[in-house]
């Protein structure tokens, strides 16, 4: 009997792949485009994946390791230092003590590529510590840390007052993230 290609498991990740590039990308189509450099990169390269090893790391650190080369030759890229924009965008609640999906995304895409890399890993599609730090080339700790900092900047993003339990957890960032059916 011979042990099941692992290739055959590629397209079981592609929804998370997916997700991951949507948060680096903040562009559904741009996200898309990345999936598939990702992909022909990961089908490519094989050769090099090790049988045994974490195919899902494997493949999301090529998606990551993609996506920062895109951006170093990006010539331009569109600034929002004062968040002037993004401000005129984001939309108020109407009502107390619910988190609307519209504040969330917009309070999201303020963080730093290295925060939403970290809770889409570990909020959003469920990942452990080890596997995100696995895929982003980091230690425990760092992700531990790029975790923690960028919940307590979303909360402060979203003037979420201290006084109030509202301290993001894993299971809340997914329950956030799953209302809208993608990021």
């Amino acid at each position: 009997m011979t042990s099941p290609d692992p290739r055959d498991a590629v397209l079981e990740h592609i929804p998370a792949l997916r997700a991951f590039a949507r948060s680096l990308t903040k562009d559904a189509v741009r996200a898309d485009d990345l999936v598939q450099e990702c992909l022909v990169k990961a089908i490519g390269n094989f050769d090099k994946f090790r049988t045994g090893t974490n195919l899902r790391a494997w493949m999301f650190t090529i998606l990551r390791n993609t996506f920062y080369s895109e951006r170093r030759k990006a010539v331009r890229e569109a600034e929002d230092p004062e968040g002037e924009i993004v401000g005129a965008l984001s939309v108020k609640p109407d009502h107390d003590g619910h988190m609307q999906m519209t504040e969330f995304k917009a309070a999201f895409q303020q963080l730093k590529a290295e925060h939403r890399e970290a809770l889409t890993l570990i909020g959003a599609l469920g990942l452990s510590y080890e596997e995100a730090a696995d895929a982003c080339e980091v230690a425990i700790g760092t992700m531990k840390s790029r975790t923690n900092r960028a919940r307590k900047e979303l909360a402060r993003l979203m003037d979420l007052d201290d006084d109030k339990p509202t301290e993001l957890t894993d299971s809340q960032t997914l329950s956030i993230v799953n209302q809208s059916g993608h990021m």
